[in-house]
């Protein structure tokens, strides 16, 4: 219903739109109605009884406001547009979103005074909402006009998927609730953005990349480390995708020149899954990628990372010492977050207080007190570990030694009784000495609080539905450096390629390792300032396995290639 303002209807008579007399029998029809005079419903009553038409009232409240009003009979809304604001969000609240501007979001409303809907829609986007004044039954005509004919376009707008409805997609904040499902209705980039989540899940896919070219918009996944391209969208749809997902993650659509970062939650089979959003603006256009997190990767024992059960049994002496610093080293996406969680899963008990600093929060640990890094307000790794060691925890994690600040803080907090870990990049685990010691770390330091060093890679494993026995050349063998006793044990495996593994060959991924463990003559070397590569030969004399070493014990057991570990050692 309407809303009655008397300053509106003082204004329809002195413009002669309407008359004391229209106005008299409008009050006597509704005080018969009633039996009293209701404001409210005055203006409705006048339009119902032809004094006053929809149109007249919308320029008459836009006026009182200053505001413009919009004819919707023939506007155009584009399809960007529309994948800002969902249909139900639209009919729910009788507004419509018309065009971006410069400062934010103009959109349609019937009644100036009702701001609850231009607010959340305000809080959802990250925009400042410019309203405009339609009538209100212009306002749904449109809304049907204008999300049906977008739904029901060309098969070049829009494929219309089965699988869309399978999968709800929720924004980071409860004010997005309305975005959640992808019905009939919504706009169709909804429903492609839908699909194109749900098909890398089922890809088991670890990223998305969304990557705006100069006349294409290309889509990746990497799935078991490897970029795999999929079919790309039109590039006319490069910004309604962006703008779609930058909306559900929580980042502002207005804001393109900086990098964003947003997190997306995704229910699906009794499980959820968060989506970590970054964005990055380029050349042509802002390009997205998601990592996809699932929380049943952090179960694993070990054994299932891929430790044999030697290097299971070290690694478990290793983290239950009383303190020191055990660090895990190797770059980006080769699983050092999921070797700590697993070695943080491995130590939770209820006896033992563990809290983590990380940058951002991958995955929440039950048990386990994460702090978040929030550079903005000045919590950075230095000041988080501060405060963290006066809350007296027994365990430590720190998401990533970046810096002096950083590690002499954790470096002091394994010289006090606590056990500390954290990740570096480096390319082989004697390396981490070296690295230390070039941030400004003193040697006597590093030798009396480092107590292992684990370096990791990932590599695929050989594919079980279409694994075939293989036998490799010589050079292959010698590559690896393998001895003939070595392979006369052997079980060389290879897939041939099948639907599974979409004919790679490869299903998952498992990890090699090596781990470097510092004993008393490492600790007197590295206080003679030796080199990665003394401390390297010094600690496979002492029977260190390297990766390469570690990739060869996998091959010869069939569960990887030569070529995986070749490509990574």
């Amino acid at each position: 219903m309407i809303l009655a303002d008397d300053s509106v209807l003082q204004r329809a008579l002195d413009q002669g739109w309407l008359s004391h007399a229209q106005l008299e029998s409008a009050q006597d029809a509704m005080a018969l109605q009633v039996g009293a005079l209701a404001a409210a419903g005055l203006i409705d009553q006048l339009v119902a009884e032809g004094a006053l038409t929809v149109w007249q009232v919308a320029r008459l409240r836009a006026e009182e406001f200053g505001l413009k009003t919009v004819d919707l009979v023939t506007v155009h809304v584009a399809e960007e547009v529309l994948a800002l604001v969902p249909r139900a969000l639209a009919e729910r609240h009788g507004l419509l979103p018309l065009c971006l501007t410069e400062g934010g979001l103009r959109a349609a409303v019937s009644d100036p005074l009702e701001m609850d809907a231009v607010d959340s829609l305000s809080y959802m986007l990250g925009l400042v909402i410019e309203t405009v004044i339609a009538a209100d039954e212009e306002i749904r005509r449109a809304i049907k006009r204008i999300y049906d004919h977008e739904t029901t376009g060309s098969a070049e707008q829009v494929e219309e998927s089965s699988s869309a409805a399978a999968i709800k997609v929720e924004a980071a904040s409860d004010s997005a609730e309305e975005t959640n499902n992808a019905t009939e209705g919504d706009a169709p980039i909804i429903k492609r953005v839908h699909d194109l989540i749900l098909a890398a899940i089922t890809s088991r896919a670890s990223d998305i990349h969304l990557e705006p070219l100069e006349k294409r918009f290309r889509v990746r996944y990497r799935i078991d480390g490897v970029l795999v391209e999929q079919e790309n969208p039109p590039k006319r749809l490069q910004l309604p995708i962006i703008s779609r997902l930058k909306i559900m993650a929580n980042m502002s659509i207005a804001e393109k020149r900086i990098p964003q970062d947003g997190r997306i939650q995704v229910p699906l089979g009794g499980r959820s899954l968060d989506l970590r959003v970054s964005s990055l603006p380029t050349a042509h256009g802002e390009s997205i990628v998601m990592r996809i997190l699932d929380r049943k990767n952090l179960q694993p024992g070990l054994s299932e990372l891929g430790f044999s059960a030697d290097d299971e049994a070290l690694v478990e002496q290793l983290i239950t010492l009383p303190d020191g610093i055990v660090l895990v080293t190797g770059p980006t996406g080769s699983g050092k977050t999921t070797t700590l969680y697993g070695c943080l899963n491995h130590l939770n008990k209820s006896d033992r207080k563990i809290i983590t600093v990380e940058d951002p929060v991958e995955y929440q640990l039950s048990g386990i007190n994460q702090v978040p890094v929030r550079h903005a307000i000045g919590m950075t790794f230095g000041s988080a570990l501060r405060a963290m060691l006066r809350q007296a925890p027994n365990i430590v994690m720190v998401g990533e030694i970046r810096d002096l600040e950083t590690a002499e803080i954790a470096i002091n907090a394994s010289l006090t009784g606590h056990m500390v870990f954290s990740t570096l990049h480096t390319n082989d685990a004697p390396g981490a000495v070296t690295r230390l010691a070039d941030i400004g770390v003193k040697p006597f330091l590093i030798a009396a609080s480092l107590r292992a060093v684990v370096a990791q890679r990932l590599v695929r494993k050989v594919c079980p539905h279409c694994q075939q026995p293989h036998v490799p050349t010589q050079a292959e063998l010698r590559a690896l450096g393998l001895q003939p006793e070595q392979v006369a044990t052997a079980t060389f495996r290879r897939g041939a390629g099948c639907p599974a593994c979409n004919g790679t060959g490869y299903l998952g991924r498992v990890g090699i390792f090596e781990i470097f463990v510092i004993n008393e003559e490492i600790q007197q070397m590295i206080h003679e300032k030796a080199g990665s590569a003394r401390l390297r030969a010094e600690a496979r004399a002492l029977g260190m396995r390297t990766l390469r070493d570690d990739g060869a014990r996998k091959v010869i057991a069939g569960l990887t290639t030569m070529e995986e570990v070749l490509k990574y050692t």
